[in-house]
């Protein structure tokens, strides 16, 4: 599984980085960074929160 993030949408409100630190990095000039595109399956309850608290609808998992 990989996450996918549309960067145009994105506010980069760390809402993502709460959910998945694992996954998500806001950093001090409000960028948005994956630290990993790819996930295995014990992570994926973090990623789904972390889609499910964008505002902006800007997170995606799609599969491999």
């Amino acid at each position: 599984m990989k996450v996918v993030v549309d960067y145009d949408l994105c506010e980069a409100n760390a809402r993502c980085m709460q959910a998945c630190p694992e996954v998500f990095y806001v950093d001090d000039d409000d960028n948005l960074h994956l630290k990993k595109e790819s996930f295995d399956e014990a992570l994926k309850p973090k990623v789904e929160e972390a889609v499910r608290l964008c505002p902006r609808q800007a997170i995606k998992i799609v599969t491999d």
